[in-house]
């Protein structure tokens, strides 16, 4: 056994380029050569003090004819005061390739959703990638996510088993396209957790709940990993898509990477401050996926976005059941939608998605509501990027929504109707499965209507007649009644606008 106490204070500071990280002392191993079943363990201890780097890489000497490389840690939780942070460390590992921003030696990530994990070439623990184990120094990579006042005292094992290694799967991929029904309107959730980051329910049980939904495609979105990705392909069928993506989680916001090619990463490591976000939107962009900034107004430590939109495709502006941050997110995007129409620059389209993780949370609630030529990657990522959707709480919600005006001319959701300034036009919004709400059409103005109660049944028609001079662009809210006035009831569903007017 190696017993490592040296305090962070002693080990010298690596600034990696982005966030600073620190890279502490190696840990060594030397098995017997005549022993090809022989195992060997190392403990490392250490603590680290607040103000800790965003990441600390404990080095890890690999020999070769390694198996298989098992890691398990334990910290400290002290007591904390009120309203201050208590003890959180993530945890991580990188190959031989090393731990260079961009992710080439990255083999797997587990955040603080595990104590501990194994990687070898037929198998690794989920959120893990499988692969040989090859000589060469490895890294354990430390996350300290919150670290307690009175510093955070962790513990590392690592045990390396040696013998003959397992055959390296080939990774099967779900297809890029499903049966659908031509041109037609399909619904999909974009941002679900499974056993492959830190949420509960395998791939099968989430495409079950999927369709159960009425769901027609789903986006794997694991935290900081691709992992998932090899094992969808058994959920998927004619009857549901499934892209590949990853949930992007930063210190500074968490972002989709929406609809990528199958085994793309995505790194994370990196704050705003770094002027890198960028380059890995690009990354994601290259890979053919949205860039989505998830839940940007939410209040847990990290989440909100602090990376601006100017990289985004689309913004996620309801997340699970709908919260005061929810309606922040959404006014927010309003006035993006009123400074795109003043600026004459391009309009960033909103999407909802379930962020689910486990029981009890409901798949498909919300849910996005997109225009698509069919039911493949290619189609529903082109209705995401050009705002033809629209965001539903659940199945049974559905919505019609058109503008029309000047000699018979009309357009949809995401779309603009090209008539002169002052020629009249009527919006329609058509409504099933929202009983007792209220329709708002919403402009650059603000809201300039609102209906009366929808019937019990749940369905109507609600029409409003203005000019483009008058609103440069008109969305429509369904909201349930308001528990307390005057504040708007939660949302039941949203379109993307109609824009009014030529160019």
């Amino acid at each position: 056994m190696c017993d490592d106490d040296a305090r962070l204070g002693r080990r010298a500071l690596f600034v990696s380029g982005a966030a600073a990280a620190l890279t502490v002392g190696s840990v060594t191993f030397a098995r017997g050569a005549d022993d090809m079943q022989h195992t060997e363990t190392r403990t490392v201890r250490g603590t680290l003090p607040p103000g800790s780097p965003d990441f600390v890489y404990v080095p890890v000497e690999v020999p070769g004819d390694v198996r298989e490389i098992r890691v398990s840690y334990t910290y400290d939780r002290p007591a904390v005061p009120a309203g201050t942070p208590g003890n959180a460390l993530d945890i991580g590992l990188f190959d031989e390739h090393g731990t260079a921003l961009g992710g080439e030696g990255f083999r797997g990530w587990s955040g603080g959703a595990r104590t501990e994990f194994f990687v070898r070439a037929d198998d690794a623990t989920p959120g893990y990638l499988p692969g040989p184990v090859n000589e060469g120094t490895w890294h354990i990579a430390l996350g300290p996510y919150t670290v307690a006042p009175q510093g955070l005292a962790y513990e590392l094992t690592i045990t390396l088993s040696y013998g003959e290694r397992g055959a390296v799967a080939e990774p099967v991929y779900p297809p890029e396209r499903a049966r659908g029904r031509g041109r037609d309107w399909y619904r999909g959730d974009c941002h679900l957790h499974s056993w492959y980051s830190d949420g509960r329910r395998t791939p099968a049980e989430i495409a079950g709940l999927a369709r159960a939904a009425g769901l027609d495609f789903i986006n794997s979105s694991e935290h900081n990993t691709h992992s998932a990705h090899a094992h969808w392909a058994e959920a998927a069928g004619d009857d549901l898509l499934v892209l590949l993506g990853e949930e992007v989680t930063t210190r500074n916001g968490h972002v989709l990477a929406l609809g990528t090619d199958p085994g793309t990463f995505v790194d994370w490591r990196y704050r705003a401050r770094d002027h890198r976000f960028g380059r890995f939107a690009r990354r994601i962009r290259k890979a053919g996926g949205l860039v989505v900034p998830a839940h940007p107004h939410a209040t847990c430590i990290g989440c909100n976005w602090k990376f601006g939109f100017g990289e985004a495709d689309a913004v996620e502006v309801w997340n699970g059941p709908y919260t005061p941050d929810d309606e922040v997110a959404l006014a927010d995007w309003d006035g993006m939608l009123v400074a795109s129409v003043r600026e004459g620059r391009d309009w960033i389209p909103a999407m909802g998605n379930s962020d689910a993780h486990r029981d009890p949370d409901p798949v498909g609630s919300p849910q996005t509501v997109v225009l698509a030529d069919e039911l493949s990657r290619e189609a529903i990522l082109a209705g995401i990027r050009a705002g033809r959707s629209y965001v539903a709480e659940s199945r049974r919600v559905s919505l019609s929504f058109t503008a029309a005006g000047g000699r018979g001319r009309h357009a949809g959701i995401g779309e603009r109707l090209r008539v002169d300034r002052d020629t009249p036009v009527t919006v329609r919004l058509e409504v099933t499965g929202a009983p007792r709400c209220h329709v708002r059409f919403v402009t650059d103005q603000g809201v300039l209507f609102t209906s009366e109660p929808l019937p019990v049944t749940g369905a109507g028609t609600v029409e409003w007649r203005t000019t483009p001079a008058y609103a440069a662009y008109v969305r429509a809210e369904v909201r349930h009644e308001a528990v307390l006035a005057p504040l708007p009831g939660a949302l039941a569903a949203f379109t993307n606008p109609v824009f009014l007017g030529r160019d």
